[in-house]
C-alpha cells in the first residue's frame, strides 16, 4: 500500500488488461527464479515501524502533513491516517553487531524526528493501538490526503458493496461500522524484513508461520480499542476486518479474506505469488508501459510493477516481497504481525527472536512444520492474539504448553543458535534475547502493562476516557525513557 498512485476511476477494460499483465509478470517471475541470480551473499535485515501521533493530552493528533514537513527526511513517510506516520530504517547486515547498528540508527532517527514533531505540537508513539482513539476518529476526514489511500478505500468498499463492520468479542464487546478503511489506521505495526535466497524461501516462510503464535504472545501491545478492552493483540482482529472485501454471503461461500494467514505450507516462493494472483481480484488495476518479457530477454531486470502492486494489496501476515536493489533482484520475507513498541530495544528484541528462530527452523533437517498442521499454527496465532503472554500454544512433542514456558525452555535457546549461525555477536544475542527472557519471567509485555495501568487509573476516576488518557500518558513517559517493558513498574 506504500506505492504512490494517482486518483482515478477504473474501467472493465482496465481490469481485463491488468489481469493479463499480472499473469505475464507471474510467468516472467517464474523464469527469473530459474534463470537469474537471487543469491544472498550476506544476509540483510530491515525494519519499518508505524507511529501514532498524539497531543499533550495523549489524544490523536491529526498532523502528519505538518510533522512530515518539519522532519523533512525521506525515511519518514505518510500512512493511512492523519494521526500516523511510518519510518523505513535502511537495511543492515545482520552479522556481527548489525542489529546493534540498526538499533542505533532507529534510535537516532526517532530522537531527531521527535524533536521536530514536538515543535508542531505532537509526539510520536510506538504502540499497537492508541487507547485514546474514539469513534469520531474513524471518519473519512481522518484519512491522509495521499490519493492512494482514498482510492484503495473506495475500491475495498466497492468490492464489499456495504459498510465495513467491526465486531470483536473480548473482555468487552465492540460493534461498529465504518464507510472507509480508516479503522485500519488504528493498527500500527512493526514490519521485519529478512532477505532470503529462493531455495531457502519456502522453509523460512514456513518457519515464520509456525512461530507466529509465539511471536504475538510475547510481543502483544494492543489491548484497547475505542474505549473497550478486547484482545491482548486486538490489532490482529481489527486489521482482518478493516480491509475485508467480502460480504457475509461471500464469507459463507468460503471466499478467502485479503488479510490472509494462508492455508498450507509451501514448497516455493512462487506458490505465494501464484496464489495471490489466482485467488484475489485486483483492487488497483494500474498498468505500466514496461513489458516484463522484453526486459528479461534484453538482459535487464524487470520491475514486475503490476505483480508487486497486486501483492501489496494481499495482506499476508508473512508477505513475500520481490524487489530490486543495486541492479539485482532479491526476495524478502516481510513479517507483519507484530505491533509497534513498546520501546526501541523491545522492538529489536522481537526482531532478534524472529530472525534467530526463522534461521534455525528454516535449516532444520526435520522441520517443525512437518510435525505441526497448518491449521494448528493458525489457531496458535489467533489464540495468542486473544490471550497474549498467558496463552497456551500447541507445539510438536510438547503438546499444549504455556507460551512463556515454550519460549523460555525451548525457543530462546534455539533462537540463540540461529543468531549465532547468522554471525550475530554473542553480546548482542545475550542482550536482546535476555529482554525476551525477562518478559517471559515476569509475565509482563506491553499489553499486560497497559491493562494493569488502566485498572490502576480507573480506581482514580470513574471517567473511562480520562483513565485511557492517563494510561497513554504514563506509557508515553516510559516509552521515551527507553527501558524494556518487562522492567516497567506496575501499580496496584
Amino acid at each position: 500500500m506504500g506505492q504512490d498512485v494517482e486518483a482515478r476511476e477504473f474501467s472493465r477494460e482496465d481490469r481485463t488488461l491488468y489481469r493479463a499483465k499480472v499473469r505475464r509478470c507471474l510467468d516472467v517471475f517464474a523464469r527469473m527464479l530459474s534463470e537469474r541470480d537471487f543469491t544472498v551473499e550476506h544476509t540483510h535485515v530491515g525494519i519499518e515501524i508505524e507511529f501514532n501521533l498524539v497531543d499533550v493530552q495523549g489524544d490523536p493528533a491529526l498532523k502528519n502533513v505538518e510533522i512530515l514537513s518539519a522532519i523533512a527526511d525521506d525515511a519518514f513517510q505518510t500512512e493511512l491516517g492523519l494521526f500516523n506516520i511510518e519510518i523505513n530504517v535502511p537495511p543492515s547486515l545482520v552479522k556481527g553487531r548489525g542489529l546493534e547498528t540498526l538499533e542505533s540508527t532507529l534510535r537516532e532517527d526517532l530522537n531527531v524526528a521527535q524533536g521536530k514533531s514536538a515543535e508542531v505540537g505532537a509526539n510520536m508513539m510506538m504502540i499497537g493501538i492508541l487507547p485514546t482513539l474514539q469513534d469520531g476518529h474513524f471518519s473519512r476526514d481522518s484519512l491522509s490526503a495521499n490519493p492512494r489511500y482514498h482510492l484503495l478505500s473506495d475500491q475495498i468498499l466497492a468490492a464489499r458493496g456495504e459498510d465495513i463492520e467491526i465486531v470483536i468479542e473480548g473482555v468487552d464487546r465492540l460493534s461498529t461500522t465504518a464507510d472507509t478503511i480508516i479503522p485500519e489506521a488504528a493498527c500500527t505495526s512493526t514490519q521485519l524484513h529478512l532477505q532470503v535466497d529462493p531455495d531457502d524461501f519456502a522453509p523460512m516462510w514456513n518457519a515464520a508461520q509456525a512461530i507466529a503464535g509465539a511471536q504475538v504472545a510475547i510481543g502483544a501491545n494492543s489491548p484497547f480499542l475505542l474505549g473497550r478492552q478486547l484482545w491482548h493483540e486486538t490489532r490482529i482482529a481489527l486489521f482482518e476486518q478493516a480491509t475485508d472485501t467480502r460480504s457475509e454471503e461471500l464469507k459463507a461461500q468460503g471466499v478467502r479474506p485479503r488479510v490472509f494467514f494462508g492455508e498450507r505450507w509451501i514448497t516455493s516462493v512462487f506458490d505465494l505469488f501464484e496464489e495471490n494472483v489466482r485467488y484475489f481480484p485486483a483492487l488497483l488495476p494500474i498498468v505500466e508501459d514496461e513489458d516484463p518479457l522484453e526486459e528479461l530477454e534484453a538482459g535487464r531486470i524487470p520491475s514486475l510493477s503490476e505483480l508487486r502492486l497486486h501483492n501489496g494489496t494481499v495482506y499476508r501476515w508473512n508477505r513475500p516481497i520481490y524487489d530490486i536493489a543495486d541492479g539485482r533482484p532479491h526476495l524478502r520475507i516481510e513479517n507483519r504481525l507484530l505491533p509497534a513498541g513498546p520501546t526501541v530495544v523491545d522492538t529489536m528484541a522481537n526482531a532478534a527472536l524472529f530472525y534467530g528462530l526463522v534461521k534455525i527452523f528454516g535449516a532444520s533437517e526435520r522441520p517443525v512444520w512437518s510435525q505441526l498442521s497448518f491449521r494448528t499454527a493458525e489457531d496458535n496465532f489467533h489464540q495468542a492474539s486473544r490471550f497474549g503472554i498467558e496463552t497456551e500454544l500447541y507445539w510438536p512433542r510438547l503438546g499444549s504448553i504455556p507460551a512463556r514456558g515454550l519460549v523460555l525452555g525451548h525457543l530462546l535457546p534455539l533462537a540463540d543458535v540461529g543468531l549465532e549461525q547468522l554471525g550475530v555477536d554473542q553480546s548482542v544475542r545475550d542482550r536482546l534475547l535476555g529482554i525476551i527472557e525477562g518478559r517471559c519471567s515476569t509475565g509482563r509485555n506491553g499489553s499486560t502493562w497497559l491493562i494493569q495501568e488502566f485498572e490502576h487509573q480507573t480506581r482514580s476516576t470513574p471517567d473511562r476516557m480520562a483513565a485511557m488518557r492517563a494510561t497513554t500518558q504514563a506509557y508515553e513517559e516510559l516509552m521515551y525513557a527507553g527501558e524494556p517493558v518487562h522492567t516497567w513498574s506496575t501499580r496496584d
